[in-house]
């Protein structure tokens, strides 16, 4: 995005996301894509392990069809091609062979790529008049979640649903949990503890190739953001819906000490936020862990607590009343089944669903920690946007793509 635009500051990030963030409703007559009672087709960009599966969902969802693939590593297309029965025609390789599936008849896409291409990819995609169902995190830095955020605009105005895929926000705990903070049952916020503690992520090439740091993406900082933006954005994405608001700044520390034999991502961080109405953020989050992991945010208020696990309880404990909630022991395959099939009935219908913009505040809430911990400083979130920082992988692949590693 050319420097030349005006700086967007945190209001008016904020004032994006309550307009692009809500869903958009127009008659199902006027929506580019399947019409009612069809079966959504789709393309998959990016079918490592999570892109082929969440292709199959599209398929067992009974609404969609996934008739497409796309990744750089011909081996992987094929893989995917192969498991979702899709015809070699429909497989397309290398860093610019997404174009020519969009170039094809699809309603939609998924892209489930390294974060650092989703910008231009979903912004590809709604320019080639395609729905988005996009993975999280959106992007890397500052100027690819402005991309973001204009590509929620154009796909609103050119009526397309653009969904990033948080599999918290179609859980009917934490939305049940998070209506009720938002009306008052645990009283005024004032801290939380923000936590994503997690085991490593297992090598998918020998490292030591620019073929093997694309297959090993998930621990280059370039092509992931880092695990505060990449991994951690689950439960700062979480933070930012119960108080409704981003950080005004950020304060944080952290490194390489557990998890050293690949990439260049740090393995911990440890990040005070400070949020609105002085609201205190203690945040931590590591990628080593041994026979331990959670992801939680437990929320403080001055009447009670609500306290939310992924993968665990969701409930909330107050001075007159309270939440059961229950567990979610299964939000990880459910969340994203439940997020295909209200994309899938957003486009049949036409109550289009848009949450690029809040998608990209809670990404640039990770940025922020980021930035803040790789300079051991405090760093307010208008610096962050006015510096403008952006990744570069630097990468030197054949753009023709590649058999394997």
């Amino acid at each position: 995005m050319a420097e030349s635009k005006a700086q967007v500051g945190r209001r008016d990030v904020l004032k994006a996301t309550a307009a692009a963030a809500a869903f958009t409703i127009v008659s199902s007559e006027s929506v580019r894509g399947a019409p009612a009672n069809s079966m959504v087709e789709v393309g998959v960009i990016g079918t490592g392990g999570r892109g082929k599966w969440i292709g199959d969902l599209f398929n067992k969802s009974g609404k969609a069809k996934t008739i497409a693939v796309h990744d750089y590593f011909a081996d992987r297309a094929n893989a995917a091609g192969d498991a979702l029965k899709i015809e070699p025609a429909q497989r397309f390789k290398g860093l610019d062979g997404y174009k020519q599936m969009l170039a094809g008849k699809l309603d939609a896409v998924a892209i489930i790529s390294p974060p650092y291409f989703h910008p231009q990819q979903a912004a590809d995609a709604v320019d080639a008049g395609k729905h988005v169902y996009l993975a999280k995190p959106v992007a890397v830095d500052v100027p690819g979640c402005r991309q973001i955020t204009d590509s929620g605009k154009k796909a609103q105005s050119s009526k397309l649903s653009f969904l990033v895929d948080f599999q918290t926000r179609a859980n009917e705990f934490y939305i049940e949990a998070v209506k009720r903070v938002h009306e008052g049952l645990i009283g005024k916020p004032v801290m939380s503890h923000t936590y994503y503690h997690g085991g490593r992520l297992g090598l998918h090439a020998q490292p030591g190739t620019e073929a093997a740091r694309l297959r090993n993406w998930v621990f280059d900082i370039a092509l992931s953001g880092d695990i505060i933006v990449e991994q951690f954005v689950h439960v700062l994405d979480v933070t930012n819906w119960l108080l409704q608001a981003t950080p005004i700044k950020a304060q944080g520390t952290g490194g390489r000490k557990a998890r050293i034999d690949v990439g260049d991502c740090w393995d911990h961080f440890i990040v005070t936020y400070w949020y609105p109405n002085d609201v205190l953020v203690d945040f931590s989050g590591t990628q080593f862990s041994v026979q331990y992991g959670d992801l939680c945010v437990r929320l403080y208020g001055d009447k009670g607590t609500c306290e939310t696990h992924y993968g665990g309880l969701v409930n909330i404990r107050a001075q007159h009343g309270g939440y059961r909630g229950g567990q979610t022991n299964s939000i990880y395959r459910d969340g994203a089944i439940a997020n295909i099939k209200n994309f899938c009935d957003s486009i049949a219908t036409g109550k289009l669903l848009n949450n690029a913009a809040e998608a990209a505040n809670s990404t640039l809430t990770g940025v922020l920690g980021r930035i803040a911990a790789y300079g051991g400083k405090m760093v307010t979130w208008d610096q962050m946007i006015q510096a403008n920082e952006k990744l570069d992988p630097k990468l030197n692949v054949p753009r023709e793509g590649l058999d394997k590693v």
